[in-house]
């Protein structure tokens, strides 16, 4: 790995020692690159003089929140990449990187003079990390994608939502999150590939190909049917294949309820009363039970309505029947358990204010999870990055400010 010129950040962490040049903005790319921060690589956002799109945003209220979220232990640096002199800059950073990492549309970078090609020229060692809304090939290839057309593209809205209604984008921004996962993991990959070959090589991501292996149940009704596409199932199983599955009313609130199996479903009848209905023809198995769907969901909601979230729960995990009460936002955020794990902290921004944000899911044996660090104001790192880094005098770096490079 590429060392920088300190001491190697995050000494312990898998990706010590890694340096990260972002070019990525919004959702996917950050996402990304903030995973590979929090394994301990040097990540440098390089962003336009007035800051990335998503930077753009948290002038309306809470939309400041998701960057801070997705940025938190980057250094940040401005860099007008149209200028030549900013160009050269940008290739001198690219020479002793590890990973560029990039989700504009395809053919940008090229026409900036920054596309793989030229940067592998540069540093044949660097991953070229790009990731798109359909790929930088086929009949898609220049579509404008962004999380909601992609969604609809995928198939995604169809099967969101409930029959007699119209399609429902997902709450969660599916695609974007699903790419930039798939994005990681292509660049663990190829830096595993360089390991043993010293060479580099361009990963690209599809925001539709990432998500695609999801629609998994609901293509299995698809392809069961002899491919009659399939209504939207609402809060039931996409592939209708289980029984009960569904969301189900408390006095309260909602509870969500699964039984997979003959040991779920009795476990369930358990915490019901209702052990007389395990010999009942109609829920002797699975497949009886998806046959009487209807009757199913009357039978658990008319018990779960009688109670509030807190006595289902309290219910059920004696049963050790699988299920979730319905939870809002606000109970997500104070969650005990993912504040525990240190999965969730708090954190005192010094522009946001006191915030929740999120580590990385993954972990690491032997390391803690790494510190979170608020994410930087814009060009916070200009001068340690330029000078510092780079070798630039305090004269040129003022020169470049005054050209509008920096």
């Amino acid at each position: 790995m590429t060392q920088a010129s300190a001491a190697p950040r995050g000494q312990g962490y898998p990706f010590s020692g890694l340096v990260v040049l972002d070019l990525s903005h919004i959702y996917n790319g950050p996402y990304a690159t903030f995973l590979m921060a929090m394994a301990g690589a040097e990540v440098i956002k390089i962003e336009p003089h007035g800051g990335e799109h998503l930077r753009v945003r948290a002038g309306l209220g809470g939309a400041a929140l998701p960057f801070a979220m997705l940025n938190g232990n980057k250094k940040s640096v401005t860099l007008n990449l149209k200028s030549e002199r900013g160009r050269e800059l940008f290739l001198q950073m690219v020479r002793s990187a590890d990973v560029l990492v990039e989700n504009f549309a395809p053919g940008v970078t090229e026409r900036l003079g920054i596309g793989p090609e030229v940067l592998q020229a540069e540093n044949p060692r660097l991953i070229y990390a790009s990731s798109t809304g359909y790929g930088r090939s086929g009949p898609y290839r220049d579509y404008p994608a962004m999380d909601i057309t992609v969604q609809a593209m995928s198939g995604i809205m169809s099967i969101t939502g409930f029959p007699d209604s119209p399609p429902v984008k997902s709450g969660p921004a599916l695609c974007d999150f699903f790419a930039g996962i798939h994005l990681y993991a292509g660049i663990a990959t190829a830096l595993y590939e360089r390991e043993k070959t010293g060479k580099g090589r361009l990963v690209e991501v599809s925001m539709q190909e990432a998500v695609y292996a999801s629609l998994s149940s609901n293509l299995a009704l698809y392809h069961g049917s002899g491919g009659k596409v399939p209504v939207r199932t609402g809060n039931r199983h996409g592939g209708l294949a289980e029984a009960p599955y569904n969301v189900y009313p408390a006095s309260d609130g909602h509870v969500a309820i699964i039984c997979n199996n003959n040991r779920h479903f009795h476990a369930l009848l358990n915490a019901m009363g209702r052990e007389d209905l395990k010999d009942d023809s109609r829920f002797r198995d699975l497949k009886t039970r998806v046959a009487h769907i209807d009757e199913i969901d009357a039978l658990v909601s008319a018990w779960t309505q009688q109670y509030t979230k807190a006595e289902l729960v309290e219910r059920l995990l004696a049963h050790r029947v699988p299920h979730a009460p319905v939870r809002d936002l606000g109970e997500v955020v104070n969650d005990p358990h993912m504040h525990a794990r240190r999965s969730l902290q708090w954190i005192n921004h010094p522009q946001y204010g006191r915030i929740v944000v999120q580590n990385s899911p993954i972990r690491y044996e032997g390391v803690p999870p790494m510190p979170l660090e608020p994410s930087s104001p814009l060009g916070a790192q200009n001068r340690e990055v330029f000078c510092e880094r780079l070798g630039l005098s305090e004269q040129e770096f003022e020169d470049l400010r005054r050209e509008g490079v920096v």
